[in-house]
């Protein structure tokens, strides 16, 4: 990074790099912005940017993958407005860090990330923290003000709708855990997961256009199931106040059929990441598999989020040797699944997927080994920048 910083930018002392991870969500999908309860791990797929001080007033951000520099007047910042770029995310990040009090001062930045874009495996916070971090430039903030921080640039700036579990994680990722966040509270607690097993992502290498429109979409419907239910219950103000699904079933005539779908799964799911992370506390991997299973086919059919492409990924795992459970991860309309079985099977899995999608849609995915890595912060050393990621196939 350091060399490749000093390519493209000339000598340049007190070069500093920063490290902020992808996720991947084993269970609890849309349910954080319905202040629910989420069960990501961080993974050692980083995004890392290297930052050193300018003389000249500006902002300089260059994306090592997209090959690509774009440049901003550090003394306007607060003007800028989104154009729906990629930058979108950094600038988005640094009026923010201003915003908190801390001066943007001239540099500049180079990124290189390993979290594959598209993929449901939050290349955007990732992207979000480690700008953060270079921005603040050491200066000291609580990890959870930076997770808000970070939360607020994507709502506010880049304009998507998102809840808080991805800048999180990625910040208070633990390695070998999980970690269930409730989010409302923001507290967490760590899920050991158990030994002999191991989590693949698949990344199917699509992204259908409809994801983003959807999710805001969904974002409504689950708003109007609130409003919905609140006569009865009025002490609900998200779909986290319905605690079951038995309690949902007596509310779900209040409601259009559509909109009560989409809140079924929300509470089903929330369901679900209590009995996932009590199943893998207690070694019951049967137990966690079909959690995983009733996840996808609940994102499938009440919150319709899946896709062609994912359903068949999951299809194609359930009949691999070893696989104990598979469901798409993240937003949905392509993107990764994510995929529990033994960890001798990881590498004839790999193989057996890998054949099965490329001779069904003519592409090949790229498949990673999931491992639950620690949050984001300075890099110190070359070891601590991330390499190829893992990648499998």
């Amino acid at each position: 990074m350091i060399e490749a910083f000093r390519r493209l930018y000339g000598p340049a002392d007190a070069v500093r790099a920063f490290r902020a991870p992808g996720r991947v969500n084993l269970i609890g999908e849309h349910t954080d912005y319905n202040l629910g309860f989420v069960l990501p791990v961080a993974l050692d797929l980083a995004t890392c940017v290297a930052t050193a001080p300018a003389a000249d007033g500006k902002l300089r951000i260059h994306s090592d993958e997209r090959q690509e520099t774009r440049e901003f007047d550090v003394a306007r910042l607060a003007e800028t407005a989104p154009s729906h770029h990629w930058t979108d995310y950094p600038i988005g990040v640094a009026r923010e860090v201003a915003r908190r009090g801390f001066p943007i001062q001239p540099a500049n930045l180079l990124i290189h990330s390993t979290v594959p874009e598209g993929s449901g495996l939050s290349s955007s916070a990732a992207l979000e923290v480690s700008s953060a971090l270079a921005f603040l430039g050491g200066r000291e903030i609580a990890p959870l003000e930076l997770a808000k921080l970070c939360q607020r640039a994507e709502r506010e700036f880049v304009g998507m709708p998102c809840g808080i579990m991805d800048q999180y994680i990625s910040i208070f990722g633990r390695e070998n855990s999980a970690v269930e966040i409730d989010c409302r509270s923001l507290e967490n607690r760590l899920v050991q997961l158990p030994a002999g097993v191991a989590f693949v992502a698949v990344n199917t290498m699509v992204k259908h256009a409809l994801a983003g429109s959807a999710y805001k979409d969904r974002v409504a419907e689950c708003a109007a199931a609130v409003a919905a239910i609140q006569p009865k219950l009025p002490s609900a103000t998200s779909l986290r106040d319905v605690a079951t699904g038995a309690q949902f079933e007596t509310l779900a005539n209040l409601m259009p059929p559509l909109v009560a779908r989409r809140a079924r799964h929300v509470v089903t799911e929330n369901e679900r990441v209590g009995l996932f992370s009590a199943a893998s506390a207690n070694g019951d991997l049967a137990a966690m598999g079909r959690l995983l299973v009733a996840s996808h086919r609940s994102l499938q059919h009440d919150y319709q989020v899946s896709c062609e492409e994912l359903d068949f990924l999951v299809d194609q795992a359930l009949l691999i040797d070893g696989v104990y459970g598979s469901r798409m991860t993240g937003g949905g309309f392509g993107g990764c699944t994510v995929t529990m079985l033994r960890a001798d099977a990881v590498d004839p899995f790999a193989e057996r997927i890998a054949l099965a999608y490329q001779r069904r849609f003519q592409v090949t995915p790229k498949i990673y080994r999931c491992n639950p890595s620690a949050g984001a912060g300075p890099c110190t050393n070359l070891e601590t920048i991330p390499s190829s990621g893992r990648l499998l196939s």
